[in-house]
């Protein structure tokens, strides 16, 4: 343990020092109203969890009025290895890809193809006639190690599922509900397919709940069919429209669907803590949902890098607009940053918490228990990354790492917030 800590401390010093691809703005901590030694706790932080073997490693960026004031690579990115963490290391998004997805589907509302209101069925013929399952007596036996099966009927959904429902988690498709069985039955994810050949046959299962009448969380399902509505919209296939409207513009290098050969090397390798307490690679460096060179998700399929994903966190921040490139009007932006469910995602979640166009918006800090200010909008994925926007106090942060400790997530919202001095 304690070498495992000294080879982690020499070796972020190093993995500090390491340049960038793409240089991001910056300034010095006190010039955007920060306290540089107040910053200081975010390493402090990070190297606590380090320690205590709940990461590998970590890197940390924070920025404010558009300038990066922190940025730091600390630990090790493969500890078999010994490899540091590097600035441009590559990161499983998993579903920090969502937020992509949802500005692909602004950028073209924006374009007047497409509509929030627009059933789904406009874009993909299959979904015209949903329905919703039901229960239909006590769940049963499957003779599976125990497992019990919910059986189930159908009804005719009140109305079509819309593009809003799918951006915002209330249409109930393959939301791990009651119908969700089913999904998996009719619609098989494999990854061989590609989106034209997957999402028409989600339009054959039965939806969790009746549209808009509930909150609840579309894995992948929900997000993969707005891929596909992006690309019968656009005539493009959704890896090559990312590429062309969003990360070409924003000058992000290293984000895709697929990490090149050239780049494996980079590839952050994932852990998991043992019932010991330490640190154990996982079996599976890329899971089943993601082993895929063909079904581009836009629930979960996106690799990036911390310099990439903050070009296009900072593009939020900055009312949609990065460097001479306006991906999306500041109206959209504050749309996609606006409550769309009302108070079902505080029935859901956690009260004092909404949920915007693809994004999970802080109502009120004090009620949701969150270190950052009111307004603030952004989301994670499941192997730990996290990023928020904060209007309140024009400050962007990301958090990269391979390891889903989602207890470091608020202790790393903390350690930014406290470094406001102004």
């Amino acid at each position: 343990m304690k070498a495992l800590k000294a080879r982690a401390h020499s070796l972020a010093v190093l993995a500090v020092a390491l340049t960038s691809l793409a240089a991001l703005p910056s300034g010095a901590p006190e010039s955007v109203g920060l306290s540089a030694s107040r910053l200081h706790r975010i390493h402090d932080v990070v190297q606590r969890y380090i320690d205590d073997q709940q990461i590998s490693g970590a890197v940390t960026v924070v920025a404010r009025h558009g300038r990066v004031a922190h940025y730091e690579a600390l630990g090790l990115m493969d500890i078999e290895a010994g490899m540091p963490m590097r600035k441009d290391a590559i990161f499983r998004m998993a579903s920090m890809s969502k937020p992509v997805t949802g500005v692909a589907i602004l950028m073209l509302m924006e374009e007047g193809k497409l509509r929030l209101t627009d059933p789904v069925s406009r874009f993909i013929p299959g979904f015209a006639e949903m329905e919703v399952a039901m229960p239909n007596g006590p769940a049963r036996p499957t003779g599976r190690g125990g497992a019990m099966e919910q059986p189930i009927y159908r009804v005719p959904a009140n109305r079509p599922i819309t593009i809003k429902d799918l951006l915002t988690h209330t249409s109930g498709l393959a939301s791990s509900g009651i119908g969700s069985r089913e999904a998996n039955r009719l619609a098989p994810r494999r990854g061989t397919m590609n989106l034209a050949e997957y999402v028409p046959a989600l339009g054959k299962t039965p939806l969790d709940f009746q549209p808009g009448t509930r909150w609840q969380y579309s894995l992948l399902a929900g997000m993969d069919t707005l891929g596909r509505i992006v690309e019968v919209a656009s005539g493009q296939t959704f890896d090559v429209f990312l590429q062309q409207r969003i990360f070409d513009p924003l000058g992000m290098v290293d984000t895709s669907f697929v990490v090149p050969a050239s780049k494996a090397s980079r590839l952050v390798a994932l852990y998991n803590r043992n019932d010991a307490g330490r640190l154990e690679r996982s079996a599976a460096q890329t899971p089943g949902w993601l082993n895929t060179t063909t079904l581009f998700s836009g629930g979960g399929g996106l690799y990036s890098t911390a310099d990439d994903y903050m070009a296009f966190a900072q593009m939020l921040g900055h009312g949609g607009e990065l460097n001479g490139h306006q991906i999306l009007s500041p109206t959209t932006v504050r749309l996609m940053a606006s409550n769309h469910v009302g108070d079902l995602f505080t029935e859901a979640r956690t009260e004092g918490l909404g949920f915007g166009l693809s994004v999970q918006i802080v109502l009120e800090p004090a009620v949701s228990n969150q270190r950052m200010g009111k307004g603030s909008f952004g989301w994670g994925g499941a192997f730990g990354t996290n990023f928020w926007v904060d209007p309140e106090h024009d400050l962007v942060a990301l958090l990269m790492i391979q390891e889903p400790v989602n207890a470091l997530r608020g202790d790393f919202a903390n350690a930014v917030t406290q470094a406001i001095v102004e």
